[in-house]
């Protein structure tokens, strides 16, 4: 990963291009999503091709993504980058990346899911901070679906902490500090084998995912570690990891699996912390950032650097 790109300060009513990296929103979601951007103060814009509809379940071509991804970045007129939401397809745009182009116009961009190996590719090849946060169709829609305090804090700069109020709780104590890096569990390992696989070495890990039951937890951890990717880990929060129960099932079952997959590592454990596939109040969070996670006591995420500079 090279060295985090810092981000300039926005201007008030900041213009967000709205995009679809991956599949189709339902339209109903994308207006009530741009409406309460618009509420906040934020002025938002649909890019060309983020209402199309197929082929399959994708929102256009790969061609017609990528040009508004780059359209997005390139544009004088947008200040933030935002993702509907993510589905399945955003893998097809990794290898027609113009790195350059969105080197020399770096913007916030926010988005989860299947959009993480996107993210981290920017982020580990030209410094551009993830912010793995809430979505337009996927959460700007719901009237309770954004974390407000995370997420202007990340857009203003300013240091924040997320703990039990944001779900976070203790699988096993102790405290780290380290550059904050992951998103959708399911997703990393996905790019295993192929040149688009992000380093975890030395990494303060923050791992998400929804519908996986345990077993599938295990094997994807499993996965990871065999490929080298879990050397000198800092620490691990987990995030709400939604539906990722077995019927029948005690409710602990996660908890024991991941616990006893750890069993042999020292570093603190958290889960629960509502960022990425959530049911409410998503988490923004500043990948590629200084963070610190404290589990002696209530248990806190505390960011010690911002991704927005003055």
């Amino acid at each position: 990963m090279v060295a985090l790109r810092p981000l300039a300060p926005l201007p008030a009513h900041a213009a967000v291009a709205v995009l679809s990296p991956a599949s189709f929103a339902n339209d109903d979601r994308v207006t009530r999503g741009l409406a309460h951007l618009r509420t906040l103060g934020f002025a938002p814009a649909l890019t060309d091709n983020a209402q199309t509809r197929g082929p399959l379940f994708f929102a256009g071509t790969p061609e017609q993504r990528l040009a508004d991804l780059h359209n997005a970045f390139a544009s004088g007129n947008a200040h933030i980058v935002a993702a509907l939401r993510g589905g399945y397809g955003s893998n097809y745009l990794l290898d027609g990346l113009d790195l350059d182009l969105i080197a020399a116009h770096p913007k916030p961009f926010f988005a989860y899911s299947d959009l993480t190996a996107l993210q981290l590719h920017l982020l580990d090849r030209i410094g551009l901070p993830a912010f793995h946060g809430p979505m337009v169709a996927a959460d700007f829609a719901l009237s309770d679906g954004v974390h407000m305090p995370s997420f202007q804090a990340a857009l203003a700069g300013k240091p924040y902490a997320v703990g039990p109020a944001e779900g976070l709780r203790t699988l096993r104590p102790g405290a780290a500090r380290g550059t904050l890096y992951g998103g959708c569990l399911s997703i990393i390992t996905a790019t295993l084998g192929t040149p688009w696989e992000p380093d975890l070495t030395g990494k303060l890990l923050f791992l998400e995912d929804v519908g996986a039951k345990p077993y599938q937890i295990d094997r994807m951890l499993w996965q990871l570690r065999a490929a080298g990717k879990l050397r000198d880990i800092r620490g691990i929060v987990f995030g709400a990891m939604m539906d990722c129960s077995s019927p029948g099932a005690p409710t602990s079952l996660l908890d024991d699996v991941i616990l006893r997959f750890f069993r042999d590592d020292a570093f603190p454990i958290a889960i629960g912390l509502r960022s990425g596939h959530v049911a409410r109040s998503n988490v923004t969070l500043t990948l590629g950032c200084e963070a610190a996670l404290d589990l002696t006591a209530a248990p806190q995420l505390e960011f010690l650097e911002t991704a927005v500079r003055s």
